[in-house]
């Protein structure tokens, strides 16, 4: 179900092209890149967190972590994610398939700016063994009402 959401949601925009399903797994970005054959850091995680009692979506480059501080200053609240069993009813998807595409209502999007660089990324598109292809100018014309936000860190050698 989860699929096909995110499917119909990109195919209503022109994207049904671009999903990628895969015999194995792509529930981690370590996986999703294996599956790929891409860098870790072009996989676009999609991460949840609890803002207010209320479930919001952060898109970032695979290899880049949150960075509390920056995360608090933004969202005036300490990082705290969603619990596994929180994540399909209040996002639509289920963990290692979240992604911003055929999410519930009301659940808002915010793309990090470790997205900026990358020339291609691959966000998952409802299951733990599906993503799509696309470029950054790409997934903000399929996010439209996404907010840019800095608040995760480059990962530390």
């Amino acid at each position: 179900m989860s699929l096909e959401k995110a499917k119909s949601y990109l195919a209503q925009r022109g994207f049904a092209d671009r999903v990628m399903e895969f015999d194995v797994s792509s529930a981690t970005v370590e996986l999703a890149a294996a599956a790929i054959g891409c860098e870790a850091r072009a996989i676009a995680k999609t991460l949840s967190f609890l803002v207010e009692d209320k479930a919001i979506l952060i898109v970032a480059a695979g290899d880049s972590k949150i960075d509390n501080p920056k995360f608090k200053a933004t969202f005036h609240t300490k990082a705290k994610m969603l619990s596994f069993d929180a994540v399909e009813p209040m996002i639509g998807h289920a963990v290692g398939g979240v992604c911003p595409f055929g999410i519930n209502e009301g659940v808002p999007v915010y793309l990090d700016a470790s997205l900026k660089s990358l020339p291609t990324l691959y966000p998952a598109c409802g299951t733990a063994n599906s993503a799509v292809r696309l470029t950054v100018e790409e997934l903000t014309l399929l996010l439209p009402d996404a907010v840019w936000v800095d608040v995760c860190k480059a990962p530390t050698a």
